[in-house]
């Protein structure tokens, strides 16, 4: 049986109401908790929609701390070279509406952040997005609406940090998933030393 849920009341009926202490953990500013936990987060996803509704969702990486709070109210997230599809960017200039995850490795909760985006290709702050040299190449501003810290029942369920559920070998490499998908013409050899070592020396330069 498939049974569609189509509005507000039936989604509650299954779901219940939240607690007022969950509706009252919104902040529109950012408190220390908030700070903290921005100082110590390398991963972030992006989420995006265009104009038609269509979606994106796009990870960001760089050293602890790479989402610079600019103000009370603003958080800047630096654009590394990557394939040049920016399809969240291209989202973006019809539709700023944007919602961030920050992850903690190791941590079962998560920061989350939406809010309105703009695209910069440079900003009074850049240079303390500088890494290894090298300035971002386009700085994704979000002027925050909501911000609020997400409980780890996702991460307990998917056990995620738990090395003894890793099995990266389940899956094909990254080189093998290129030669079907994407480079067929390149030899497995010359993708699997592609993405070998090499490919983390460049990653703020190509």
């Amino acid at each position: 049986m498939r049974t569609e849920i189509t509005n507000e009341a039936e989604l509650r009926e299954l779901l219940g109401e939240p607690m007022q202490r969950v509706l009252d953990k919104d902040s529109d500013v950012f408190l220390p908790e908030h700070r903290a936990w921005l100082a110590a987060s390398p991963f972030c996803l992006v989420a995006t929609s265009d104009a038609s509704g269509a979606c994106d969702v796009s990870p960001k990486g760089d050293p602890a701390g790479f989402g610079y709070i600019v103000d009370d109210t603003t958080l800047a997230i630096p654009e590394r070279p990557g394939n040049k599809r920016a399809d969240g960017f291209s989202n973006i200039l019809q539709n700023p509406h944007v919602g961030l995850i920050f992850f903690v490795p190791g941590r079962g909760d998560t920061l989350r952040v939406n809010g309105r985006a703009t695209l910069l290709a440079d900003a009074p702050y850049a240079e303390h997005m500088v890494v290894k040299g090298h300035q971002p190449t386009v700085i994704l501003e979000v002027a925050v609406e909501q911000i609020f810290f997400h409980c780890s029942k996702a991460f307990l369920r998917s056990t995620l940090w738990d090395p003894e559920t890793w099995h990266p070998e389940r899956v094909p490499s990254r080189a093998q998933i290129a030669k079907s998908l994407e480079r067929p013409d390149d030899s497995l050899e010359e993708l699997e030393a592609y993405y070998g070592p090499q490919y983390a020396e460049k990653l703020y330069t190509s």
